[in-house]
Formats: structure tokens, sequence, C-alpha cells
């Protein structure tokens, strides 16, 4: 199964893609690790990404596209995937889904994960508080849902218009959440 991973920052994507991808057998795709671990290992497009970050400027939408297109070009992958934190516009979107046509890996189903924004908050400040995090102040994550909302938020509504989204409850504990899924999935 093929399936892209939405929801907004806080929503426990990552947990639950952590989880599916062993009861999927397939891999879990975070474009944030693959950026990482492309900056890390010196990569042809690592080093133009840390060119990028090193100068503030975001890492354009081409480069992360370049990543993922080199991550699904993995043994592991033609079993299918679970890709997380992309894409967060609808040009990401669209881009995503003409590349993965051309790789004949196109999107079975969009998962969208929905959680009450004050819950986020929360979460994430509790998150911050755990892991000593300094980017998750109220303030900085108020922010971010608001660009969620402006910019990622329509990208739901592109997978509703194909037919490949399904909403899933993000509220509750970690095991009701990933019941959810699962039941989304079939």
């Amino acid at each position: 199964m093929r399936i892209v991973l939405l929801g907004p920052p806080g929503s426990g994507k990552g947990t639950q893609a952590a989880l599916l991808k062993d009861r999927l057998g397939v891999p879990h795709i975070s474009t944030g690790d693959l950026l990482r671990a492309a900056v890390r290992d010196g990569t042809p497009l690592g080093i133009k990404a840390k060119a990028a970050m090193d100068a503030g400027e975001l890492v354009s939408d081409e480069l992360m596209l370049g990543l993922i297109e080199e991550r699904m070009g993995a043994p592991d992958v033609k079993a299918g995937y679970l890709l997380d934190g992309y894409p967060r516009n609808l040009a990401q979107a669209r881009a995503l889904d003409e590349l993965l046509d051309r790789l004949a890996l196109p999107v079975d189903k969009a998962l969208a994960l929905t959680v009450d924004e004050e819950q986020i908050v929360h979460r994430l400040a509790k998150r911050a508080e755990q892991e000593g995090r300094s980017d998750d102040t109220e303030e900085v994550v108020r922010n971010r849902l608001a660009v969620y909302r402006e910019q990622t938020a329509p990208v739901t509504g592109y997978y509703a218009e194909k037919q490949l989204l399904q909403e899933v409850d993000g509220m509750g504990s970690i095991e009701e959440i990933n019941q959810r899924l699962t039941t989304a999935l079939g």
C-alpha cells in the first residue's frame, strides 16, 4: 500500500507512521529524515540542501523531490511506502503525483489526522518539556498551525478531489488512533 500521511504539526504523524510501517511491512519515508541523512552523508543533493539551509533558506521543492525520487528507487519501496511530511502545499502535491506516476508508484490513499488545535498546543508543549525543544513554544506552535492552515490544509482537498482522502480522528490514545488508522486502511 502506498500512503501519504497528512496532518498538522503535533498531530502524531511520526508516532503513527512508526507503528503503521511495521504493521504494513512498508518503509516510513520522512522527508525530514531524508534531508538530514543526505546532509549527513554528503550526497550531491545533501550538499545543495546544506548550502541552502546554511544560508537560512528553505530547501527547494525541486531538491526535496530529488531526495524523494532517490528514496523511491530503493528496492524496499516496491511493496509500498508511508510518506510523512510531504507534500506541504498544492504545488508539491501535484509535483509529487507526477513523480510517483512516472515511477509507477502512485498514492493509493491519503490519511489525514484531524486534531483540535488546543490539543496540539498542549501536546507540543509537553514534547518541548520532555525533549528540551525550544522550537515548541506556544507562540511558535500557533504560528506553525497558522502556516499549516494556509499552505498545507488545502492538500487534503486535493486528495479528496482525487477520492484518495480518508480523514481519521487523531484525538485519544496512541493505540486508539492507531486502531482508527488501521481500520481506515481496510
